[in-house]
Parts: C-alpha cells; sequence; structure tokens
C-alpha cells in the first residue's frame, strides 16, 4: 500500500531537521516515557531506532541503559543532529551507529536486535505492510516491536477529515492508521501484541497550531486553513479529536496510538 513518496518526505526533512531537532513536541511526551516503562531495564541489549529524525526517541534510552543503538532515518541532515548528539553525551563504551535507510528496506542483519522501534514517523512510511515485515525481521524471537505514532480514528468521516488537517499541517503526510490497523499489521507479520494504547497525547497541555504549524514550516497560510477548517467543524468534531480552544487558538493534542509487538519465541 503506496501512500506517500519517501524521497519526497525525506528531501523535505532534510530541509526542516533543525525544527524537529527542537521541537518540545518530538523532545519529550508521556507516551516516550510509558515506553520506557514497558520496555523495562535495556542494559546491554541491541536497539534499532527506525526512522529516528534528530533521534530523540534512541537518545531518551541511551541516557538511561548502556544499550547498543543503531540510528535509521532517510533524511541526511536528521542523521548529523544524532551524530552531534551523540558526541556531546559523555563516554560510555556503548556502541553508536547511525545509517541512511527507510524503513521499508533497512541493511542490517535479520534476527539480530531484541528491541526495533519507531515514534512519529510511520505516517509517512511508503509501504507500511512491509515495514512492519522489515522491522520485524530484525528482531530476535522473544524482541519488541515498538510504535508510537499519530492515531487515525475509527469512524470515517471523523479519519477523513483528521487526515484534512494532518495534510494541511504536513504535505507530505500519508495515513495516520487506528488502533485496530496496527494491532492486525503487528499480527499480520507475525507478531504477538500484548500492548495497544489509543487515544494517547504527545502534548497533553496541546501545542498552539502556530507553533504546530512552525515545526513543520508551512507558513501562516496553512495556520489559518487549520483555524477555519476547525471552526467550521464545530465543537463535537473538535472535541473527538481532543483539540481544545483557548484566547482564540486552538490547541493540538497531537493525539498518537502506542503498541508493542512480541516475535515468538518459536518463530524462525
Amino acid at each position: 500500500m503506496t501512500v506517500s513518496d519517501p524521497s519526497r518526505s525525506a528531501e523535505r526533512f532534510s530541509t526542516i531537521a533543525q525544527n524537529y531537532a527542537t521541537s518540545e513536541v518530538h523532545r519529550s511526551s508521556p507516551t516516550m516515557r510509558m515506553l520506557h516503562e514497558l520496555l523495562g531495564s535495556q542494559e546491554g541489549t541491541d536497539i534499532v531506532d527506525v526512522a529516528c529524525g534528530a533521534g530523540h526517541l534512541g537518545l531518551s534510552l541511551l541516557a538511561q541503559h548502556p544499550a547498543s543503538m543503531t540510528f535509521v532515518d532517510p533524511a541526511e541532515p536528521m542523521l548529523k543532529h544524532v551524530t552531534e548528539a551523540l558526541a556531546a553525551r559523555p563516554e560510555t563504551g556503548t556502541e553508536t551507529r547511525t545509517i541512511c535507510a527507510t524503513a521499508e528496506a533497512i541493511p542490517l542483519p535479520p534476527e539480530s536486535y531484541d528491541v526495533v522501534m519507531t515514534r512519529l514517523a510511520a505516517h509517512h512510511f511508503t509501504d507500511i505492510e512491509q515495514a512492519v515485515r522489515t522491522m520485524t525481521g530484525l528482531l530476535r524471537p522473544g524482541g519488541r516491536l515498538a510504535v508510537i505514532d499519530l492515531e487515525g480514528p475509527e469512524d470515517a468521516e471523523l479519519a477523513a477529515f483528521n487526515h484534512e488537517i494532518e495534510v494541511l499541517h504536513d504535505p507530505t503526510h500519508g495515513r495516520s492508521h487506528s488502533r485496530r490497523d496496527w494491532i492486525r499489521m503487528l499480527q499480520d507479520a507475525g507478531l504477538n501484541v500484548p500492548v495497544a494504547r489509543g487515544t494517547q497525547s504527545e502534548s497533553p497541555s496541546g501545542v498552539p497550531v502556530a507553533r504546530w504549524c512552525q515545526i513543520t514550516a508551512v507558513g501562516d497560510e496553512a495556520a489559518a486553513a487549520i483555524r477555519e477548517r476547525l471552526t467550521e467543524a464545530g465543537p463535537e468534531v473538535r472535541a473527538a479529536l481532543g483539540i481544545r480552544e483557548r484566547d482564540g487558538e486552538y490547541l493540538i493534542p497531537v493525539r498518537t496510538v502506542l503498541v508493542v509487538g512480541v516475535k515468538p519465541l518459536g518463530a524462525i
């Protein structure tokens, strides 16, 4: 299922990598902390952070656990931010590296990693089913695939409206998948899915539309169009998406789903 052009996404994110490196939404969130708790200690493990962007998720794990970490992203400027962040860390003796690649074709040895994870990126994947299969293939038996991504509503009309807003916010947006979609995709790839939490939020207090659009560098015109569409949609639609209004501005919760799949021990 093709939903976006990988070269277009990589090119665009190459030009706005600094925005994502400094984005408060990407640096930290309740779901990141939740994932830390779910994964537990990762000392001595081998981890891959796929479509890592500026590396916030992988770096947050390394700050707590001495693990081997591979950062994968199709945009070289994003990986440059990762390299700079790694260089600024105290020496820990842990092995780290960066690889420029898409989620659908990761040049790493199969069945060699304990955790493969991706955050706020899967809605850009060109072929989501292939990406899930590729990431699953990297896992050792017993290994875990962890995904945090924008959540698509189950209701078709609400999903269509949400998609319209997301594309205004980011023209390279592909599709936000629902919690049910993610459970199916991970199960189809042969994983058990013990954790699937929907209606999470990267910003419980809400990101003002102006700031939300500043991160993706889409400009005032896009921000105005988003406000107009949200006003037209009415309070019920906004409430269904967790969007609030304060002092004449709309606050975006950046609603997400968190799923963890486990590769069966008998998997080959």
